[in-house]
């Protein structure tokens, strides 16, 4: 699959990240690599053109933990079309810490960063551009209010913010395609995958290096539920194993939306 403008994968330095760029890539797509670390980003550009020299790869900083650069890194782009939008960096934060916006870092970089890199975007996006929001399967366990979006130190936990952080881009990927019919909004669900993102900084990780993590998927199987959403034709599909269904009915709740990106707008204005 050839996409005719540059697709924007955040994250793109990351295991997953980085072979959905070389995927792309391979495919002939043009990537704009939007990075926090520019230099392992250079590092992870020069590893795939030594096996895709033809790659056209461009790389651009974006802390999604910051909502200046995330609006730096809009202001940034030239008139080039972008066609598509990979929304695949995340974080588990290991403890409780705000960002300099006053956000606690997991839901910054997780919700509040892709969010409002989205919806800056859409203006230099076509209308039926494809808009790709990678989840979790945690958000399966997670109860989400309006009144959640901001964890205080006692309400953080590691998976219990994460879980709560996508289940936030969850509704917001929902009210999106509400707002914005054409556009083409789809959710991908990698699975359990053996990347650093597992490393929760307790004293067991070593046992799950040697234990768990094998038995895991490898980041470019993690990865092809996302590709076949950029992929896609069509929206509002759940992309997860080697298949894509309806949304969960778990997950429609048009009232809990509405609420959400309300309360969402009231402290990041797009």
């Amino acid at each position: 699959m050839a996409i005719s403008g540059r697709i924007i994968v955040t994250g793109a330095t990351g295991s997953m990240g980085a072979a959905a760029v070389e995927a792309l890539a391979a495919q002939g797509n043009a990537v704009l690599m939007a990075c926090r670390n520019l230099k392992k980003a250079e590092l992870v550009r020069a590893d795939i053109l030594s096996r895709i020299p033809q790659a056209d790869l461009a790389i651009r900083q974006l802390d999604l933990a910051s909502m200046a650069s995330v609006r730096m890194f809009v202001d940034s782009l030239d008139d080039e079309p972008v066609e598509a939008l990979f929304n695949n960096a995340g974080v588990i934060s290991k403890s409780y810490f705000t960002t300099l916006d006053g956000f606690e870092n997991t839901f910054s970089v997780n919700y509040f960063g892709p969010r409002l890199l989205t919806l800056l975007l859409l203006s230099k996006m076509p209308a039926d551009a494809r808009i790709v929001n990678m989840i979790s399967l945690t958000c399966r366990y997670a109860r989400l209010d309006e009144t959640k979006l901001q964890p205080t130190e006692r309400q953080f936990g590691q998976l219990k913010t994460y879980a709560l952080a996508k289940r936030a881009m969850i509704s917001f990927s929902m009210e999106l395609a509400r707002r914005y019919p054409a556009l083409r909004v789809n959710l991908a669900d990698p699975g359990i995958v053996a990347s650093n993102m597992i490393d929760l900084g307790h004293w067991y990780d070593g046992l799950a290096d040697r234990l768990f993590k094998p038995l895991c998927r490898k980041p470019k199987a993690g990865v092809q539920p996302a590709l076949r959403a950029l992929a896609s034709a069509g929206g509002n599909r759940y992309y997860v194993g080697k298949g894509s269904r309806a949304i969960p009915a778990r997950y429609m709740d048009p009232s809990l939306d509405a609420r959400i990106w309300a309360a969402t707008e009231s402290l990041i204005s797009a």
